[in-house]
């Protein structure tokens, strides 16, 4: 498995977010993309994603372009963006079993297995609307237990508007996933709990 980028380039106007970003991800390897407000983080991400196409360079999956692998790809693909992307009034369990990633709908009871795993077993059958910020940050992220069989997590401030408890709790899925050989970048403006993780610094918006 590699993810290999190659001289993206975003810009806004005549103003450049970010340029000439290079790098190559294998298999149990972590990328933390870090940069100030404006840098371009989220920009980058979803340009990995497939979601906004770079004004120059290229983004690669297995050797190909993602857009010609584009099936593939998204298979391979969990993204979790800074949004929550939950339905508030649906329950939180219904969210995870009727909504989310195209081709991963879950049973009542697996949903509420991954909810209670991420502390939220009382809550999984409230309306989300109903919930507080770090909770629906949790519910989000109980996808990442319904699909640890795909290999490359691209999140998008997965640590917001958690206490400590439920960073640690992310910091170990995360770890877990790297160990079993899985892929991932994540922005963070907290240091991430990864031993091995790379650093790729974005400059300022100019």
């Amino acid at each position: 498995m590699e993810l290999n980028c190659q001289q993206l380039t975003c810009r806004r106007g005549r103003s450049t977010l970010f340029a000439g970003v290079s790098f190559t991800l294998q298999a149990g390897e972590a990328i933390w993309v870090q940069g100030r407000n404006g840098s371009g983080k989220t920009t980058l991400l979803r340009m990995l994603c497939g979601l906004s196409r770079p004004d120059r360079g290229a983004v690669h999956w297995q050797g190909r372009p993602i857009l010609a692998a584009r099936a593939q790809y998204h298979a391979d693909l969990l993204h979790i963006g800074h949004a929550d992307g939950l339905k508030p009034d649906l329950l939180a369990w219904e969210n995870l079993a009727l909504g989310g990633l195209p081709g991963a709908r879950c049973t009542r009871a697996e949903a509420q297995d991954a909810l209670a795993q991420i502390g939220l077993a009382a809550e999984a059958h409230r309306p989300v609307r109903l919930l507080s910020q770090g909770q629906r940050k949790r519910a989000a992220l109980a996808r990442l237990l319904l699909q640890p069989q795909r290999p490359l997590w691209i999140l998008d401030e997965p640590l917001a508007a958690l206490d400590q408890a439920g960073a640690a709790q992310v910091g170990r899925m995360l770890q877990a996933h790297c160990a079993r050989g899985g892929m991932l970048v994540l922005t963070t403006h907290q240091e991430p709990a990864l031993p091995d993780v790379r650093q790729l610094q974005l400059g300022a918006a100019c």
